[in-house]
């Protein structure tokens, strides 16, 4: 794996260095590529930062959520917790989500997977079993999209009542 990886990367630094010398220029507008061609998903999820420009976060996709934060109370260990994060693409590009993860399997995220056109709305399903999981919880959901920066968090916390298989012998 590690191999190919290696032949992949060299492959990809010898097509570059090949487009420098013919004079190819990769440093195009986004009106540029749009007037060329439709765009590509390539296209869409670009990388805003270059060394030679300053920051360009106005043509990127952003994520906007009505809560960062979702505080479930108390509940009892064995119960799954549901909600639901809702959020807005306020960004001038169509917004696509690559990935959601938490921190364990005991939370886990699902995420649309088409793209959010600019000033719609999506929303991130969240469950967490808190089976073996007592006292005070904070889980993080980590989402990765082609906003800047890439990767946004939303936290799922509360607290959690030991169940009688987790409480001392007395």
């Amino acid at each position: 794996m590690k191999k190919r990886n290696i032949v992949l990367l060299l492959s990809l630094v010898s097509i570059i260095a090949c487009q420098n010398q013919m004079g190819g220029n990769s440093e195009k507008s986004i009106e540029e590529i749009t007037s060329e061609t439709a765009i590509t998903n390539s296209d869409i999820i670009r990388n805003p930062i270059s060394a030679k420009q300053p920051e360009d976060t106005v043509h990127i996709a952003k994520l906007v959520f009505e809560e960062d934060i979702f505080d479930f109370g108390e509940v009892a260990e064995g119960a799954v917790v549901k909600h639901v994060y809702r959020f807005t693409n306020t960004g001038k590009m169509p917004l696509i989500i690559s990935n959601a993860r938490s921190t364990c399997g005991c939370t886990v995220p699902q995420w649309p997977k088409e793209p959010i056109a600019p000033g719609g709305t999506g929303k991130i399903e969240v469950e967490f079993n808190t089976k073996g999981k007592i006292e005070a919880q904070s889980k993080p959901i980590t989402i990765t999209a082609n906003t800047y920066p890439a990767s946004s968090k939303v936290f799922l916390k509360g607290y959690v009542k030991p169940g009688k298989e987790t409480q001392p012998n007395s």
